[in-house]
């Protein structure tokens, strides 16, 4: 029998963070961390000593050569939800846990509930909801006004864990959704419920059983200021995909965002719609980024944006205001201030046909969508300029480009698909970046010409040109 020395344990007094797990040296007011006030507290931990023998044991079940073990267990079941299932690569994994997080009100019960109804019809298995935020009736109240009313889908209202386990015993499902897990307690843990110990044990026990049972367990969690999972780092290392839903609440565009998948690509993104019946996946969300105008109108462009493999269709606008005494406002929505203000500084200074010193300017995107990749600075730039100008853009055109300091057109990724996009959309002409072109790395869309431009003044030539020949 082989043996090994481990480490035999003793405890002892510490300090830490119940909001994020940070251990200072001794108790302090305001953790340095995150910043909360009175969430250090006194914990009991253990420190190693040296000198146990630990004695080997045999395996409940002996490794096996890896051609020998079937794949099918962990292929994944379809949720009936399309976005959602673009998003995890194909659908729920039996055993497999998710943690979806989001802002209070963004709609994460309504999607999950709709989620469970779906699974409920088509898997053939049930699906528990266990609510620690709300009663069953309130539940049921949504589910009526979803139309999600099926005998396979099973409500419960429960803040203790072992009492969810009793009814994961009862009911057998093949679907678990938790909402939320900071609402949970488990018995004989120290901490408050949704401190970081006590959301740390409730999970570690849910994957145990998840995997153990085969249940796929969908995980909903609270978020911090920053947009952050709330909770502790090791939270998202339980777990195997973590999901982020996001959306502003006076749009109804909603987006789930892959961070983590252990089955899939992790930078996928579904879109969803948020509405008085409910939440619907939106599988053409390009139409939700534009705007349709009888006649040009001056001061907009459009561009192709990527939201993880996803390219969307998104028109920028921009208001120039009158001139004005002192420092003139700059105001976005959608946009990123800074990229803004790097633009305009670029444009007067290396067009010399725009004076924006002294003149408000106002930007913004269309749909509630928020862009801030690079790749939306030329787009943006010939908004502004055609504001400025008086000029409308042609309407079939679309602007893909990051600006540098100097004024020249940066290359971006992913331009072949952008321009597919585009083209399959209707419009005709494309400013890219030198090397985008035909004979670069994306090729031409059928019906679409590409005109390279290597500067700021060389786009403003092509976009007056191409809403001359439009008109």
């Amino acid at each position: 029998m082989t043996t090994s020395r481990s480490a035999a344990k003793a405890p002892r007094t510490a300090y830490v963070c119940d909001a994020c797990g940070h251990q200072p040296p001794k108790w302090v007011g305001r953790c340095s961390e995150c910043g909360e006030w009175g969430s250090v507290i006194e914990s009991t931990v253990t420190v190693p000593v040296s000198g146990r023998v630990v004695s080997s044991r045999m395996p409940a079940e002996p490794a096996r050569p890896i051609a020998q073990i079937s794949a099918a267990p962990a292929r994944a079941v379809a949720t009936g939800v399309g976005e959602l299932d673009r998003v995890l690569g194909g659908g729920l994994v039996p055993g497999a846990v998710v943690l979806l997080a989001g802002e209070p009100g963004v709609g994460k019960s309504t999607l999950l509930l709709d989620v469970a109804q779906q699974w409920a019809v088509g898997s053939g298995t049930p699906s528990l909801v266990v609510s620690g935020e709300e009663s069953v009736s309130q539940v049921r109240l949504r589910a009526e006004r979803l139309g999600a009313l099926h005998e396979k889908l099973y409500l419960a209202s429960e803040n203790d864990l072992g009492t969810v386990i009793g009814h994961l015993d009862a009911v057998r499902p093949g679907l678990l959704v938790l909402d939320s897990v900071q609402t949970v307690s488990a018995p004989g843990t120290e901490g408050v419920p949704g401190g970081v110990t006590q959301v740390r044990a409730v999970t570690a026990a849910l994957v145990a059983i998840a995997k153990e049972r085969g249940i796929a367990t969908v995980l909903v969690g609270h978020v911090t200021k920053d947009g952050q999972v709330a909770g502790p780092r090791v939270l998202e290392h339980l777990v195997d995909v973590v999901l982020h839903f996001e959306g502003d609440k006076h749009s109804s565009l909603r987006l789930v965002r892959g961070v983590k998948n252990r089955f899939g690509a992790a930078d996928e993104v579904g879109c969803f719609e948020m509405h008085e019946g409910g939440i619907t996946s939106l599988p053409d969300p390009s139409g939700l980024f534009l705007t349709r105008y009888l006649e040009p109108v001056p001061g907009t462009c459009v561009t192709v944006a990527m939201e993880g493999r996803r390219a969307l269709v998104t028109e920028v606008q921009a208001l120039i205001g009158a001139e004005v005494q002192g420092s003139p406002r700059r105001t976005v929505s959608g946009l990123d201030s800074a990229r803004l203000a790097m633009v305009l500084a670029v444009l007067e200074r290396r067009t010399k046909q725009l004076k924006l010193y002294n003149r408000e300017v106002f930007a913004a995107t269309v749909g509630g969508i928020r862009l801030t990749e690079p790749s939306a600075d030329l787009a943006m730039a010939l908004a502004v300029a055609s504001g400025g100008l008086d000029l409308a853009m042609a309407p079939h055109l679309v602007a893909i480009g990051e600006v540098g300091l100097t004024g020249e057109i940066r290359r971006v990724g992913a331009v072949g698909r952008r321009l597919s996009e585009a083209a399959r959309l209707g419009f005709k002409v494309a400013l890219v970046p030198p090397g985008c072109g035909p004979d670069g790395t994306s090729g031409a869309p059928k019906g679409m010409e590409i005109v390279e431009v290597g500067n700021l003044q060389a786009a403003l030539q092509s976009a007056a040109r191409a809403s001359a020949a439009s008109q």
